[in-house]
């Protein structure tokens, strides 16, 4: 038995639908992606290494919860524009993106959500424990 993968004439070529314009266009697009997912990162990384939670004194540091929203929303556009990329919802309608996307973003938000009531709930349990056995 032949294999069809390998027979290469007039009417059948592995690279019929692949030529050197289309591969250069692709690698561009992997260059991009990465060039973008890379900078975020880069900025997410300074952000974390410069900006601190408490400030030189021990105090509070005022920027602080604008930098966890910043590192959240950084968090989802890196998400979407994988999805948009690698899933190729980059060339579909508006509409369809956002069917996909809605659904993953809501998670996140519901997943925040949970996190800070959650986390609000410890922190009144351990402070009460903490008024009763001094």
């Amino acid at each position: 038995m032949e294999r069809d993968d390998l027979v290469q004439d007039h009417k059948y070529s592995l690279s019929a639908n692949h030529d050197e314009a289309h591969g250069v266009e692709i690698r561009k697009k992997i260059w991009k992606v990465t060039g973008i997912l890379t900078l975020i990162t880069v900025v997410e990384v300074l952000i974390g290494a410069f900006i601190k939670q408490y400030d030189s004194t021990g105090g509070d540091n005022t920027l602080w919860p604008y930098v966890k929203i910043g590192f959240l929303v950084l968090t989802i556009v890196k998400a979407a524009y994988i999805v948009l990329v690698f899933m190729h919802l980059g060339d579909e309608r508006k509409s369809f993106k956002w069917v996909i996307l809605a659904p993953y973003i809501l998670f996140i938000l519901y997943l925040i959500f949970i996190c800070l009531t959650e986390s609000s709930y410890w922190h009144e349990v351990f402070q009460g424990a903490d008024s009763i056995n001094p």
